[in-house]
């Protein structure tokens, strides 16, 4: 007979052939063809009891076609053609090739076997026949792992005596002889049936006995094999154990079934319950993040105002610690959560779950909001702090301005009042009198210059309320105190000449000499009092340019003193020539000049004062010229970092770009790469560090602008900061394919072709793909989407990879599609057929189903999570498998 097979049953029939290729030697070795007949005859009573025929002498009974059709039927569930009931030899070889014609229908090449010899009773070709009977109806469909039919038993075998002492199963022969492992098969299924622990390997005919008697008693599995035969056989038939043991994975197949779809239900448990560790995870790190965010913003919010520099700059030393300490892994764990969450997703999407939806606030973009909020006010903070670093830095200049100026003024009013009020005039000479009223004069003009003083001491004291100084009430009362005193002064002044003026009249005229002298004398003496203020006056000044004005300032100060020195020999003169008239005409001067209480010597001491205080004041300016020409230096020497780690942040993060998009090697050597190119970025934080550096002396050195660079530190650490996480970024993005192409089967070779796609159609290097060129890089794959027909399709494609509508296609989702388009996975009804075989067909499960049927721990976890089952006949303890498997795959709180 001559049959065209499919490729499956090319594959039978070449495995048949390779089976009934005997050895000759064996096939005649007398306890072999015992075991043989046998094993072989009670197979067939065991098919053809259903029908209440049984068969004694197989090649007998088997010779007109008969029984072995009616086998055939019952075996197979098919009607074969009527057989013929005549006696004629011609009636029985034809009943005979109906039954090997039905045989080799069923894809079974048969070697050597014809009706004539079946009809003559040969021994070997009728074994040969039945062999291959149970070969193709009884073998022929188990597999394990896409096993061939004999592996497949082999393997089913060693996996359900594994955990067995003193089982090892390797073979269909020597592996059986003990007897243990056909218990060891028993009891794995049925534990009630066997104490194993009562075996022993040093008895195998009780062995076998005990496991024959059990599985025709309790299992329906008919004797097959006999001990003796066995256990007295070197080498047990092979053909016989195979045929009894298959009788077993039949027996157990509901079993079997319940296994594989445990197996598919624990596989789909792992995915989940790793997926909720890791929710729980990004729950847990996001809310840390959020409350480590929530905790700091009203610290750097906190605008409570200091008394003195020192204690300001103690806050600015504690933000720059939170710069340089805690905010550092605080970057880290937030660099880290969008990767998890990434991350996440991915899986999700892999195990066509339903992407992770954060509770509410913990968005990667609301932690990132959080963390905008935080860094402006980071940066409100550090502005506030230089700033009020200036404010208290002058009021302590303004404060100690005005103390000084205040002291000298109350030094020059001491005794000022006594003197005013005293009643010398009443008892006078004219010529006393009249030099009173001239020194009063005097007095009256020294009280004017002062005039200039006492305002500026209360325009400071304006100006340190205005900025809020801490010590504002000393200050006011110590101005106000000197207010009144003046004005004290201006009204006891006024009486004093009033008084002076009413017996001028009564005088001689003054010495004229003494008189121009005490008018003289008493400007350049302000006017060196004054000039010794400025030059004792205090500065603070921010760049070189303000230093080089008060420089300048000093330098014209210094151009007068000529002059200035003139004056006051001009000054000095007339007192000489008052000595001169006196000793010319023989006058006894009285003593001291009547109109003034400034000598010559106090005019001389208080010049040398003034001069000694030049140079001093020479070198103060100089040493501030020097202190910001340092600040220059300074300045220059950050700028040139600064601009260095800009180019660099710039040009890594082009780099970054650029490697994103190019496909160099497998995605192992990508992300080596990455990793590599990782390490060298995080070996240049030493130049970040020394930039650090340079800007903590800067800003110790209450330097607040740079005119070299347009880089500020703040800048240039968020930059970092943005560097280091996009590199992050794209070595998760490598790690994420690299578990797509693992967890969908995708060849390195296809991913290549997806990239090659997509850079070839993303123009613009932007990492995305418009509508219309993801439209093209479809067409370009061999997609149907130009017709009316292909815009349907499209519209579909994209509602997959661009589920938000943004327009753009990335190329992560770009390859979930691709992977999708091409590999399986577990759905929603495979996890709920799985259910219903461990449910044994009910609507519902058990926990003592579950418990029976899974690992502890996943058994426990669908126990927590199942519904209680409400429909038709159900009993107390249902549980609804049939919800929670639709949950797994849809949104829910599983």
């Amino acid at each position: 007979h001559i049959h065209r097979f499919t490729p499956q049953h090319r594959r039978v029939q070449t495995y048949m052939e390779q089976e009934n290729d005997w050895d000759r030697d064996m096939l005649l070795d007398p306890a072999w063809e015992r075991q043989q007949r046998k094993t072989f005859t009670a197979w067939c009573n065991s098919h053809l009891r259903k029908s209440g025929t049984q068969i004694e002498n197989i090649e007998e009974d088997f010779r007109d076609g008969l029984k072995l059709m009616l086998l055939l039927e019952v075996i197979a569930g098919e009607r074969l053609p009527k057989p013929e009931r005549g006696k004629m030899r011609v009636h029985k070889i034809n009943n005979v090739n109906k039954a090997l014609d039905f045989i080799a229908s069923k894809g079974v090449k048969l070697v050597s076997i014809g009706a004539e010899e079946i009809v003559d009773g040969n021994a070997k070709m009728t074994l040969g026949m039945i062999w291959t009977i149970i070969l193709r109806f009884a073998i022929q469909d188990i597999s394990v792992e896409e096993t061939s039919a004999k592996e497949g038993l082999l393997l089913w075998c060693q996996r359900k005596t594994a955990p067995y002492k003193n089982v090892n199963v390797q073979n269909f022969h020597i592996s059986w002889k003990d007897g243990l492992a056909f218990n060891a098969l028993i009891h794995r299924h049925r534990p009630d049936l066997i104490d194993y622990d009562s075996l022993r390997k040093d008895d195998p005919v009780t062995n076998l006995n005990n496991a024959f008697e059990v599985a025709e008693k309790h299992l329906d599995i008919p004797k097959m094999l006999d001990a003796e035969d066995i256990v007295n056989t070197a080498r047990p038939d092979e053909k016989a154990i195979m045929t009894y043991v298959s009788s077993f994975y039949h027996a157990f197949s509901g079993a079997q079934k319940a296994e594989t779809a445990a197996n598919r239900i624990c596989k789909v448990l792992a995915v989940n319950q790793e997926n909720e560790q890791m929710m729980e995870d990004y729950e847990k790190l996001a809310s840390e993040l959020l409350e480590w965010i929530r905790r700091t913003i009203p610290w750097l919010e906190n605008r409570t105002q200091e008394k003195t520099v020192n204690d300001m700059q103690a806050k600015q030393e504690d933000f720059r610690d939170y710069r340089c300490v805690h905010k550092p892994p605080k970057v880290q764990e937030k660099c880290q959560l969008e990767i998890s969450f990434n991350t996440l997703q991915t899986k999700l999407r892999l195990s066509n779950r339903p992407a992770f939806m954060p509770s509410e606030g913990r968005m990667v973009s609301d932690i990132n909001g959080a963390w905008h909020t935080l860094e402006g006010a980071e940066k409100g903070y550090e502005e506030w702090i230089l700033s009020e670093i200036r404010r208290l830095e002058r009021l302590e200049h303004l404060a100690e301005k005005f103390h000084q100026k205040a002291a000298i003024h109350e030094s020059w009013t001491d005794g000022k009042e006594a003197m005013l009020t005293q009643k010398d005039y009443e008892t006078s000479t004219l010529s006393e009198v009249k030099a009173l009223l001239r020194k009063h004069e005097a007095f009256e003009s020294d009280l004017a210059a002062h005039q200039d003083r006492v305002e500026q001491i209360a325009a400071i004291a304006q100006e340190l309320n205005e900025l809020d100084y801490y010590d504002s009430a000393s200050v006011n009362g110590r101005c106000q105190k000197i207010c009144d005193q003046w004005d004290v002064l201006g009204t006891l002044t006024q009486n004093r000449k009033e008084s002076l003026e009413r017996t001028e009249k009564q005088l001689e005229s003054i010495d004229e000499l003494y008189l121009e002298y005490a008018k003289r004398a008493a400007p350049f003496n302000n006017w060196m009092e004054g000039a010794m203020e400025d030059l004792q006056d205090m500065f603070i000044v921010h760049n070189i340019e303000e230093i080089q004005g008060l420089i300048t300032a000093h330098e014209q100060f210094k151009s007068t003193l000529a002059e200035a020195n003139k004056e006051r020999e001009a000054i000095q003169a007339i007192q000489a020539e008052v000595h001169k008239i006196a000793q010319s005409n023989g006058i006894k001067l009285s003593g001291a000049n009547p109109y003034t209480t400034i000598t010559p010597a106090s005019i001389d001491s208080k010049w040398k004062k003034a001069m000694d205080m030049v140079p001093l004041r020479d070198n103060a300016l100089q040493d501030e010229l020097n202190k910001q020409n340092s600040n220059d230096t300074l300045r220059a020497k950050f700028a040139t970092q600064a601009n260095t780690v800009g180019a660099y942040i710039q040009a890594k993060m082009e780099e970054i770009g650029r490697i994103s998009i190019e496909m160099n090697g497998t995605l192992e050597d990508q992300l080596t790469h990455l990793k590599e190119y990782q390490k060298t970025i995080m070996s240049y934080m030493p130049e970040i560090n020394t930039l650090e550096g340079y800007h903590q002396l800067i800003q110790e050195a209450l330097i607040f602008d740079n005119q070299y660079t347009s880089y500020t530190m703040e800048h240039l650490r968020v930059g970092w900061e943005q560097l280091l996480t996009t590199i992050a970024r794209t070595i998760n993005e490598v790690e994420n394919q690299i578990l797509t192409r693992d967890a969908k089967g995708i060849s390195q070779e296809q991913l290549y072709e997806y990239r090659a796609s997509f850079n070839h159609f993303d123009k613009d290097h932007s990492g995305a793909l418009q509508a219309e060129e993801f439209k093209a890089c479809l067409i370009s794959l061999g997609y149907d989407v130009e017709n009316d027909k292909g815009d349907s399709e499209f519209a579909r494609i994209m509602g997959i990879v661009d589920p938000n509508g943004s327009g753009a296609v990335t190329f992560q989702a770009f390859i979930d599609f691709m992977s999708r388009e091409t590999t399986d996975t577990d759905t929603a009804d495979q996890v709920i057929a799985s259910f219903k075989i461990l449910a044994a067909d009910k609507p519902f499960i058990t926990a003592e189903e579950l418990r029976r049927e899974l690992p502890p721990d996943q058994a426990e976890y669908c126990i927590a999570r199942m519904a209680p089952y409400t429909g038709p006949n159900a009993i107390p303890g249902a549980l609804d498998y049939m919800s929670f498997s639709t949950a797994l795959y849809g949104e829910s709180d599983l």
